[in-house]
């Protein structure tokens, strides 16, 4: 009677080593899923980041590329001045002309 005794207190530990070895097991499985849920998260954000240096680098070529049309348009705008004020300077000699013209013709 014994040995029935000890046979199915062996079997009852098998069964239960079993079932804490299933458990163990199906745990291991989840935690490789998660961690390799948390890889894949990690090289996509190191994509995502080295997307966002590469459009940062973009825009700071339109931004320089921007500023130097400024300086050019700031030339440009001080020789349209200068070409401005020379064109009132004729207008008014001209003006004074046609006077001393109108004045001699009389």
């Amino acid at each position: 009677m014994m040995a029935t005794g000890t046979a199915d207190s062996q079997a009852r530990f098998g069964q239960s080593v079993k079932g804490l070895l299933t458990e163990k097991v199906t745990t291991c499985g989840t935690d490789v899923i998660a961690l390799t849920k948390q890889v894949l998260k990690g090289s996509r954000s190191s994509e995502l980041l080295g997307q966002a240096a590469r459009n940062m680098v973009l825009q700071e070529d339109a931004i320089l590329h921007s500023e130097d049309s400024l300086r050019k348009m700031a030339i440009i705008t001080t020789h349209l001045q200068y070409h401005v004020s020379i064109l009132i300077s004729s207008v008014e000699q001209s003006s004074d002309l046609q006077d001393q013209l109108n004045h001699l013709l009389k």
